[in-house]
């Protein structure tokens, strides 16, 4: 579960509650962003649930999944707390694919920057994406695809998913 506060009181979610927030479209949006709360937060605020409302995110990850996980949690995206931008890749650029998967979170002069480790999306699942006029068959291997990529996300640890660096 991920634990905010909210005026003082604890809100704590599962990844079932996020997906359900989100609906069927990039369950793999919802865990990429599940995994980068769990690391950010243990790392911004170790010992008390981070206050929703003192967190932003900039990333260059533009996907529905993450931004509707981001959304219930933090409420960031009404907030305007939520800034989408390629931008935030440009420093990571050499890490190929890895670099669409960079998020920074702020809390109050806190900051993290996390990106995704090797291996974790599959280039069969990045150039099916990609893919434009796919087939009724390739809908159906890329819905696969976004479950098994889920799946594995959630299987790991944050720490195994999301490395912190350096910007």
């Amino acid at each position: 579960m991920l634990t905010v506060l909210d005026h003082g009181r604890e809100y704590s979610f599962t990844f079932e509650e996020m997906l359900k927030y989100h609906g069927p479209i990039a369950p793999g949006g919802v865990a990429h962003a599940y995994k980068v709360m769990e690391r950010a937060f243990a790392h911004l605020c170790p010992n008390t649930p981070p206050s929703r409302h003192d967190i932003r995110i900039e990333t260059s990850f533009g996907g529905p999944g993450a931004r509707d996980a981001f959304e219930v949690i933090t409420r960031a995206v009404t907030s305007e707390r939520y800034i989408v931008d390629k931008k935030f890749a440009k420093p990571f650029v050499n890490f190929g694919y890895r670099s669409r998967y960079i998020f920074r979170l702020f809390y109050g002069e806190d900051m993290v920057t996390l990106m995704l480790r090797e291996g974790m999306v599959r280039e069969e699942f990045l150039a099916l994406g990609a893919k434009k006029d796919r087939s009724a068959d390739e809908n159906i291997h890329l819905a696969w695809l976004k479950e098994e990529m889920t799946a594995r996300l959630m299987s790991h640890h944050a720490s195994a998913v999301y490395d912190i660096v350096e910007s």
